[in-house]
């Protein structure tokens, strides 16, 4: 991932020519990304799209020196065999460019950007176009690329939007992101959940891991035995820093089992002894179906993204 700052003035300069350049992408799930890439004609990358969107081996004389030059400089360019990866790819959404892990997101620190970011986006941007009073302080909890804060603060000005996270290279790729997108009022922060900033928000938003991963890895496991924990730990941490009339907009995801929904159940435990009104729906009712497959979610008949708004009186 991005070690220095030279790295991340090459990934900056990097997506500026991108952008430049027209470069649009649109990240699908990792099962869909797989499928697209075995078949036989895709084996080689064969455009920059294929470069830095779908995460192919690319012989060195594809793409344009500069840009081979900027992946290089920023550290991001891997041999494979007689070819060459980007550790990196450049996905599109609400007209702005973001920097992210290259597929297969394996690697513990990932950084991951996809469907559901495109779902939380869309979901924070209803809620504040959607809200009579003015957000003044914001943060996006496990920010990862940034996205979520980016555009908040699209739809915020003159809002202070933090954007936190534990994985050093999200902050880092955030920081591309937001000279990207150019927020100023967006800073990026090294915190666990809210512990490593202080006062109260107006606006907190979060698309945490959600599932249950047994390999364990940070950007994909929600912890505890239904991969509920941080969700319901993004919920403890509303109920003690949303400002009154703040609002928390949470997207999670839960497994279905026999027709019950055990992270309804438990969020409306933990918010019951709350001065906040919530509501919750489903966002889509089926997603992930290859996990089904797994021991990890064999119990379940399927995995559904939700939407849960809780706001304070």
């Amino acid at each position: 991932m991005i070690t220095t700052m030279t790295a991340v003035a090459a990934l900056r300069e990097l997506g500026t020519a991108l952008k430049d350049l027209g470069y649009a992408f649109t990240t699908v799930t990792p099962a869909t990304h797989a499928r697209v890439n075995r078949r036989p004609e895709n084996a080689l990358a064969r455009d920059l799209r294929d470069v830095l969107g779908w995460s192919r081996p690319f012989d060195p004389d594809l793409l344009p020196a500069a840009i081979t030059a900027l992946l290089d400089v920023a550290g991001m360019l891997d041999r494979d065999g007689d070819h060459w990866r980007s550790r990196v790819r450049f996905s599109t959404y609400d007209d702005e460019l973001f920097v992210h892990s290259a597929f297969p997101t394996s690697a513990a620190d990932s950084v991951f950007f996809g469907p559901d970011t495109y779902r939380m986006a869309d979901a924070a941007a209803a809620h504040v176009e959607g809200r009579n009073r003015p957000v003044r302080r914001a943060v996006d909890i496990g920010c990862g690329t940034g996205a979520g804060a980016i555009t908040v603060a699209k739809r915020a000005p003159g809002a202070e939007v933090l954007a936190v996270d534990i994985n050093e290279a999200a902050l880092r790729f955030t920081d591309v992101n937001l000279a990207l997108a150019g927020t100023p009022g967006v800073r990026p922060c090294h915190s666990d959940l809210l512990s490593g900033v202080d006062g109260d928000f107006d606006l907190i938003v979060s698309n945490p891991p959600f599932m249950i991963d047994p390999a364990g890895r940070a950007y994909r496991d929600g912890g505890g035995p239904e991969g509920h924990g941080l969700s319901l730990a993004i919920l403890d941490a509303a109920a003690e820093r949303l400002a009154p009339g703040g609002s928390l907009v949470l997207f999670s995801g839960t497994g279905i089992v026999d027709g019950h929904d055990p992270l309804l159940t438990a969020a409306g435990k933990r918010l019951a002894d709350t001065d906040l009104r919530w509501t919750y729906r489903e966002a889509d009712p089926d997603v992930y179906g290859e996990e089904l497959d797994g021991a990890a979610y064999a119990h379940a008949e399927r995995i559904a993204v939700v939407v849960l708004t809780a706001t304070r009186a």
